[in-house]
């Protein structure tokens, strides 16, 4: 029996002239196209033109599970299934997980059509470091939830993306200035590539004081890493003297010098070099 495919295809993030030939194609030849929104994918089925030969079937959060194995099963009977969310990547805090693990478990092949996303978009237009970032999806609705997460992440170094609802926007960026620190750069991108497209960088206490007038549209957060100095203060190794007592706690525990120095380095934010040489003169000290 001829194997179909499971096929993630990225859409525009509102501007139809983003979306790809790949794009177009697909949606006018696939069997089966699996939408977040059906409502969404005729609407840029109209703007581009494009007259699907396929079925179109709902795929979103609540039947995604149940949907997963009826569209593994059209794959594996040889058909094209088609998965497209309301903007974006598929899988990206959107349907299509589910789908993608269930592909693989069953041995049917899975690709995509890369295109438009909002956490590379607004990466980049920032203005925050883009060499290290991490994606954090949406933080928890519930304060409580919301403060623990974000406490984890005080010592991330990497530039963070978020997710957010724009009614949510005032509370996490809140919430984000009183965890990381008020001082924290980062930008709220709103309305990505759409005609009211809009990038506020600042500190996250400005941030919070502006989004507490109300925000529209759909909201990407981009928040900067912790930098050394908050490194340092995180671990209880802001001095030289640390560095040398944890390399030696750490030697105790029976951890070689050079993990050991290695462990200190990453922690305490400085360099591994700088950290070896204090440890090395602090033992001819001693000796």
């Amino acid at each position: 029996m001829e194997t179909g495919r499971i096929v993630l295809a990225a859409t525009p993030l509102g501007n139809p002239g983003d979306a790809s030939l790949r794009l177009r194609e697909a949606l006018a030849t696939s069997d089966v196209i699996a939408a977040e929104d059906t409502r969404r994918v005729r609407r840029l089925l109209s703007d581009l033109g494009v007259s699907p030969t396929g079925r179109i079937v709902s795929f979103y959060d609540a039947v995604e599970r149940e949907r997963a194995e009826e569209l593994a099963d059209a794959a594996d009977a040889g058909q094209v299934v088609l998965v497209v969310s309301d903007a974006g990547m598929p899988t990206i805090s959107d349907p299509g997980y589910r789908l993608v693990a269930l592909a693989v478990e069953r041995g049917i092949p899975v690709t995509a059509l890369p295109g438009p996303s909002a956490v590379l978009t607004a990466v980049a237009l920032s203005g925050l470091p883009v060499d290290r970032f991490c994606f954090e999806g949406f933080l928890p609705r519930k304060a409580g939830e919301r403060a623990r997460r974000i406490a984890e992440l005080v010592t991330e170094p990497r530039t963070m993306v978020f997710f957010e609802a724009p009614h949510r926007l005032a509370a996490t960026l809140d919430a984000l200035s009183t965890g990381l620190g008020g001082a924290r750069g980062a930008a709220v991108c709103r309305e990505l590539t759409k005609t009211y497209e809009e990038v506020r960088r600042g500190t996250l206490a400005e941030l919070a004081s502006w989004a507490a007038d109300g925000a529209r549209g759909e909201i990407t957060v981009v928040v900067a890493g912790a930098d050394a100095d908050e490194l340092r203060a995180a671990s209880g190794l802001g001095t030289p003297e640390a560095w040398v007592e944890e390399v030696l706690r750490l030697q105790e525990e029976g951890m070689t010098r050079r993990d050991a120095i290695a462990d200190v380095a990453r922690r305490a934010g400085a360099p591994r070099r700088q950290v070896y040489d204090t440890v090395v003169k602090a033992a001819a000290q001693r000796t």
